[in-house]
């Protein structure tokens, strides 16, 4: 005979005992609303936070720069800069002869160079880091000629450009390739270095290939770094390349700047400055999606 339960002892003065309720998930109902919002409401501050914060900057400098030109009498305010800049690109690519062409032309001239150089670099600087990371007498060797010459200032190696290659074009790309080497060629070698030892192991308990410790663990390992290399070098390419049209003329976004300011037209400039910022942004973001696309996380 199977045990009974006991009954629900009643109060004292004999009233019977109300039954409780079962316990249900339908208890913790009323939280979800709660937890609802307030996700909705983080989401919503975060996409404040994103379109805001820049704006905010962005209107901060155009007041600064206000301020600056209502105290001076040099500096023209956003106002005729703007100005400058929607008669500029109202024809960007208009050709009235070899030295006078449009800002768009100028802007693409400047470009070719930089990507010209900024191949080289990256077709020499590339396997060489990989090189100098994989062998220890190869870093030895190199390391006190790049510790000697990564300091230098680019435009230092123009004149040599200049010298050897017998043109302002070449010389500038020159420029570039030794100013924006340094940065793939040492994160490429650091990135390589750094590779846990682990996986090498495995590769020689497996007698993988060069080939295949490449593809397989090095490439992928150092990725991260390579790319770092190259964002770096981007931007120093494109720093270099507007100092050195300067110096060696022709059609190009940094001659245009020193042909503005012998024109005494200080709008222009400033309209100058904000393209090769605008120009330098939009290539960082390219170099960043494209890091992301091949991102082996």
């Amino acid at each position: 005979m199977s045990a009974l339960a006991s009954p629900v002892p009643a109060p004292a003065d004999g009233a019977p005992v109300a039954a409780q309720p079962a316990m249900s998930d339908a208890a913790n109902e009323p939280a979800q609303p709660v937890v609802s919002a307030a996700v909705k409401r983080r989401a919503r501050n975060e996409l404040l936070a994103k379109v805001f914060a820049p704006v905010l900057g962005i209107a901060l400098l155009l007041l600064i720069w206000q301020l600056i030109a209502k105290g001076s009498q040099s500096i023209p305010g956003p106002g005729p800069t703007w100005q400058a800049a929607v008669t500029a690109f109202s024809d960007p690519f208009y050709r009235n002869g070899p030295n006078d062409q449009g800002i768009g032309f100028k802007i693409l001239a400047s470009l070719g160079r930089v990507a010209t150089g900024f191949g080289l670099a990256a077709l020499v600087g590339i396997p060489l880091g990989f090189l100098i990371g994989r062998w220890s007498f190869l870093n030895r060797m190199t390391g006190p000629v790049i510790s000697l010459l990564r300091p230098v200032s680019p435009l230092a190696w123009l004149p040599i450009g200049l010298l050897v290659f017998k043109g302002a074009h070449a010389a500038a790309i020159w420029t570039i390739f030794i100013s924006s080497i340094w940065p793939m060629l040492i994160n490429t070698a650091v990135g390589v270095q750094r590779v846990p030892a682990d996986y090498m192991n495995v590769a020689r308990v497996l007698n993988l290939s060069e080939w295949k410790i490449f593809t397989k663990i090095l490439f992928p390992a150092v990725l991260p770094y390579l790319m770092t290399g190259v964002r770096l070098s981007i931007g120093t390419a494109w720093l270099v390349i507007v100092a050195a049209e300067m110096l060696t003329g022709g059609v190009g976004i940094g001659f245009w700047v020193w042909d503005e300011w012998n024109n005494l037209k200080v709008e222009n400039i400033l309209l100058a400055i904000i393209v090769i910022g605008v120009v330098g942004l939009l290539l960082e973001a390219s170099l960043m999606a494209l890091a992301r696309r091949f991102s082996y996380e």
